[in-house]
């Protein structure tokens, strides 16, 4: 599988693209394929880099992934606040899409 196929790589590169992007929408597994991403890059970092480095990652991808996560409510229809809602939030990224 070439880096131009595969979903993982590819979802990771549109998060970093629109890292800072709050507006328009993110599909189901455009999201989780990031945080899967950006889990391993940490995890990784912090065990090749030590817990430093897995900090400094975790800090990194704050934005990235605040900002994926309000792009994945507005696909499920919801306003992007809800993010702010605890249990609520988790329940609706993992809600299938608005046509």
């Amino acid at each position: 599988m070439s880096e131009s196929t595969n979903p993982i790589f590819l979802a990771s590169r549109d998060g970093l693209n629109r890292y800072a992007d709050f507006s328009g929408k993110s599909t189901r597994s455009q999201y989780w394929y990031f945080v899967l991403a950006t889990n391993v890059a940490v995890f990784i970092g912090a065990l090749l880099g030590g817990e430093l480095v897995g900090n400094v990652l975790s800090v990194f991808f704050i934005v990235p992934t605040i900002a994926a996560a309000v792009r994945r409510l507005h696909d499920v229809g919801k306003s992007g606040w809800f993010f702010l809602v605890p249990i609520y939030n988790i329940i609706l990224l993992c809600t299938v899409s608005k046509m």
